[in-house]
């Protein structure tokens, strides 16, 4: 009986931690729907209307962040909505692995030394994952005007 509960915490834990590595691009959209639609439900929407304005609001900050993500072509802007996305992801891997860290280990140190190495490893898993909104070609594609036509086919006969 302690094998199988041994080899289901692992297997729990393996889950937990794939989950926590899958959603973290989401922490930013989830913090944005959470946070207007507390302020919803705080302003006196009700529940139903602080559900409603909760997910419009995350689902508006995941879809503007991809669009724009995948449209910008300067890196330096695409870094910064890269860290923008990161750093709530960092910011909950830190706080789930030093969650995961206090059912094993006794002490201090250690849990926070694998709370840090936990929060770089979501965080950058989140901004590895940023990357998979680019288009193919990366985002570097012919710019609209800058395509020149031969000279026979500018010039048509009518």
């Amino acid at each position: 009986m302690i094998i199988v509960g041994i080899v289901l915490s692992v297997f729990g834990i393996g889950f937990f931690c794939w989950l926590l590595f899958t959603l973290a691009v989401y922490a930013l959209p989830f913090f944005a729907g959470l946070s207007a639609g507390l302020a919803a439900f705080h302003s006196g929407s009700g529940v139903i209307g602080a559900l409603i304005v909760g997910g419009l609001a995350g689902g508006a900050t995941l879809a503007i962040g991809q669009i724009v993500f995948a449209t910008v072509r300067t890196p330096l802007i695409r870094a910064a909505i890269g860290l923008l996305y990161a750093v709530p992801a960092a910011i909950a891997g830190y706080h789930a692995t030093l969650g995961l860290a206090h059912i094993g280990m006794p002490s201090e140190a250690w849990r926070e030394a694998f709370a840090v190495v936990g929060a770089i490893l979501v965080g950058g898993t989140a901004w590895g994952r940023m990357f998979l909104f680019l288009p193919p070609s990366g985002g570097q594609g012919v710019a609209a005007g800058s395509a020149h036509l031969p000279l026979s086919a500018a010039t048509t006969q009518g």
